[in-house]
C-alpha cells in the first residue's frame, strides 16, 4: 500500500497560519477594512470635502451619524474616502521599500567584497538619516502629493529590509544546491532571483507585511503635519486638521485614529502569524 504523499511546505504553512486565532482575526479584520474602503465610496457617492452640517456636530446628529469636523464635513464620509488613500499609500510605499531593500540586500549578500561594502555604506547612510525629517524635506521640495508621499516613505524605510535580505543571501549562497546550480552553468542573475531568493523569501514576506503597517503610520504622521496631498482625503489628514479640537470634538480625531490603530493592528497580527507559519522549526514542533 503506497504511503500518503507528504503535504507541501506551502500547505503546512497555510494550515499553521489558519490554526493561529490571532492571525486569522487580523486577516478577517484587514479584509473588512479593505472591503469597506474599496466598496464604501461606490455605495456612498459624495464629496468628502463638502460641508454637510453645522461645524463640530456630535455623532448621532441627523444625516451625520459620525458627526462633523470643524468645517462641517461629514466624518463618516471622510472616513470612507480617506481609507482608500491611506491603504493605497501604505501598500505602494511598502512595495517600493521592499523592492529597494531586497534588490540592494540581495546584491550585497550575493557578491560580497567591495559590492557588499559599498552597498552597506549606502544603507548605513540612509539608516542614520532622521527618517521623518528626510521625508518632510522630499515632500516639501517636490510639493505634497500622493506620489511624493509614497516616494518619500519608500526612500526612508528600506534599510532594514536590505540588511535582512543581505543576511539571508549570505546564509544561502554557499549551500550545496546553489553550488550545484553554479556547476551546471547557471548565471548570477538566475542564482540570485530564481535559486536563492525563493529559499530566502520567508523572512522577507514577514518584513514586507510589517512594512505596510509602518508605511500607514508614516503617512499618517506626514498628513498630521500638513504634508499630505491637500486634494486627497486621508485618515492622517482628518486627524491633523482636527487636532486643535480634540477636547471639544473628540470624534473628529478619535474615529480616524481608531481606524489607523485597527488597520495597523490587523497587519501586525498577520505578520506575526506569517512569521510563525513560515518558520520551519515551529512547523516541525
Amino acid at each position: 500500500m503506497p504511503l500518503p504523499a507528504a503535504p507541501s511546505p506551502a500547505r503546512e504553512a497555510l494550515a499553521m497560519f489558519m490554526r493561529n486565532p490571532a492571525a486569522v482575526a487580523g486577516l478577517v479584520l484587514l479584509a473588512l477594512i479593505v472591503l469597506v474602503a474599496v466598496v464604501g465610496p461606490w455605495l456612498v457617492q459624495a464629496d468628502p470635502f463638502e460641508i454637510r452640517g453645522a461645524p463640530l456636530s456630535p455623532p448621532g446628529t441627523e444625516d451625520v451619524w459620525l458627526g462633523t469636523d470643524q468645517l462641517g464635513r461629514d466624518v463618516g464620509i471622510a472616513l470612507l474616502y480617506g481609507g482608500r488613500a491611506t491603504l493605497l499609500v501604505g501598500a505602494v510605499a511598502a512595495l517600493l521599500s521592499v523592492t529597494i531593500g531586497v534588490t540592494l540586500g540581495a546584491l550585497a549578500g550575493f557578491y560580497g567584497g567591495r559590492v557588499d561594502a559599498l552597498l552597506m555604506r549606502v544603507t548605513e547612510f540612509f539608516q542614520v538619516l532622521p527618517a521623518l525629517l528626510f521625508a518632510m524635506v522630499v515632500v516639501t521640495l517636490f510639493s505634497p502629493s500622493l506620489v511624493t508621499v509614497v516616494l518619500s516613505i519608500g526612500l526612508v524605510s528600506w534599510p532594514g529590509t536590505a540588511r535582512l535580505a543581505r543576511a539571508e543571501f549570505m546564509k544561502v549562497r554557499d549551500l550545496e544546491f546553489v553550488r550545484a546550480e553554479r556547476a551546471i552553468g547557471a548565471g548570477n542573475a538566475r542564482l540570485i532571483w530564481k535559486v536563492i531568493l525563493p529559499n530566502a523569501i520567508a523572512p522577507l514576506v514577514v518584513s514586507a507585511t510589517l512594512a505596510v503597517g509602518s508605511a500607514i503610520l508614516f503617512e499618517a504622521g506626514l498628513s498630521f503635519l500638513g504634508l499630505g496631498d491637500p486634494n486627497l482625503m486621508s485618515w492622517g489628514m482628518m486627524i491633523g486638521s482636527s487636532r486643535q479640537y480634540v477636547l471639544s470634538a473628540w470624534w473628529a480625531v478619535a474615529i480616524p485614529g481608531a481606524a489607523i490603530f485597527l488597520t495597523v493592528l490587523a497587519v501586525s497580527l498577520i505578520g506575526d502569524g506569517l512569521n510563525d507559519a513560515l518558520n520551519p522549526k515551529l512547523r516541525e514542533r
